[in-house]
């Protein structure tokens, strides 16, 4: 299937599984889709990220976290910056998420990473999604 924002696609089924309670969802892997995912791990708004591989091609498998085995630790994600309209940040301008609560994964000239990590870095850059 031919995907036109492979990112919100990834966000869209973590989103989706984490509302159906399921215990993992399945992403077809990328570098970027990997960094989100390890940004994801790192904050802990997911239990684990596993490469492997269906056939011929490479996947990612996000094992959701929950509280009390209930209700989903990610309440919610929203992509940003989309294909048709790009969103961008100066450091000074880095979005705050729920006064803080939630996180903003920025991609940077050093890479992506969180708005609080490029805020530190005094580095701007495309907001590419909110997690709260």
């Amino acid at each position: 299937m031919n995907v036109s924002d492979p990112i919100a696609d990834m966000l869209t089924r973590i989103r989706n599984a984490s509302r159906a309670r399921h215990a993992e969802v399945v992403v077809p892997a990328s570098r970027t889709k990997r960094e989100i995912a390890r940004i994801l791990l790192e904050e802990g708004f997911i239990a684990d990220v596993q490469e492997d591989h269906e056939g011929a091609r490479q996947v990612l498998r996000v094992t959701l976290k929950y509280v009390d085995g209930k209700a989903p630790v990610v309440s919610g994600l929203k992509r940003i910056s989309k294909p048709g309209l790009r969103v961008y940040a100066r450091k000074t301008e880095i979005p705050r998420v729920l006064g803080g609560l939630g996180i903003v994964i920025v991609s940077t000239s050093q890479g992506i990473m969180t708005g609080a990590k490029a805020h530190k870095a005094q580095l701007g850059g495309e907001v590419l999604a909110y997690v709260w």
